[in-house]
């Protein structure tokens, strides 16, 4: 009896088939040989929500692929006051090459589940592997454009635009099926009413006062106070005051 062998997953580690961040992610840039090298260093991890995946100033001797669930990235200053500065959603590289020492504090906001590599093995993985480099940095370039994109949505918008412009790129990142042709979309709010208007600059009565009014416009339907649905993908888009390329708001 002849077993058909996939001409997509010959090579490839068992571990490594079901992962969606195998296609998606930085380990896309791999040969079959250079992936399997790196998942025998590889371990998986489910972290619980409030767990501190990366502390400030923090001696940084593991990064990670996120497979599922939701990361916030936080800048604290001397006195203890905390601004969240981004968010990191699956299939994302959590953790920054080259650097000794951490500068933000990385925490789990949703139940996380991480493929976690030695420092040492991704650094020697890049100098072999150039394509592997390339794509570290695109999505680097990728965070910077959208930490740009999100500078002028804090700056610029209204808090209906801000608040409407969040909803949306939580909607892109955590349903994979919202793209740019979705008609709707279904999400639990990953961040508290806190987090939010500690995102977007705003207090939580603005953020409280938003929502409801995008509920009682139709354009969310919003139960047990964090599951929202979208009916209708475009009126929340209208409601975002344009967003531009490549900023998370546009993300497929």
């Amino acid at each position: 009896m002849t077993v058909r062998q996939d001409i997509h997953s010959s090579g490839i580690p068992v571990l490594c088939l079901p992962c969606e961040a195998r296609h998606r992610g930085v380990c896309g840039a791999l040969d079959p040989d250079h992936l399997a090298r790196l998942a025998k260093t590889s371990s998986r991890h489910k972290i619980e929500p409030g767990v501190e995946l990366i502390g400030d100033a923090e001696a940084v001797d593991s990064y990670s692929n996120m497979l599922s669930g939701v990361v916030k990235l936080t800048k604290s200053l001397s006195d203890g006051r905390q601004q969240i500065v981004g968010l990191q959603f699956a299939p994302d590289f959590l953790g920054r090459p080259f650097k000794v020492k951490s500068a933000i504090n990385a925490e789990a906001v949703t139940a996380v589940s991480l493929c976690t590599f030695p420092r040492a093995a991704i650094e020697r993985m890049m100098k072999e592997s150039p394509e592997l480099e390339h794509r570290l940095l695109k999505q680097t370039l990728n965070e910077l454009d959208e930490a740009r994109e999100w500078m002028v949505a804090l700056g610029r918008k209204t808090a209906p635009e801000k608040v409407a412009s969040f909803l949306l790129m939580i909607a892109r990142n955590i349903d994979s099926s919202v793209g740019p042709a979705a008609r709707s979309a279904c999400f639990d709010l990953p961040l508290t009413r806190a987090d939010i208007s500690d995102f977007l600059g705003l207090t939580n009565e603005t953020v409280s006062r938003q929502l409801t009014r995008l509920r009682m416009d139709g354009v969310i339907r919003i139960e047990n106070n964090r599951h929202v649905t979208v009916d209708n993908v475009k009126r929340l888009e209208q409601r975002c005051g344009g967003a531009t390329r490549n900023s998370p708001l546009n993300e497929t």
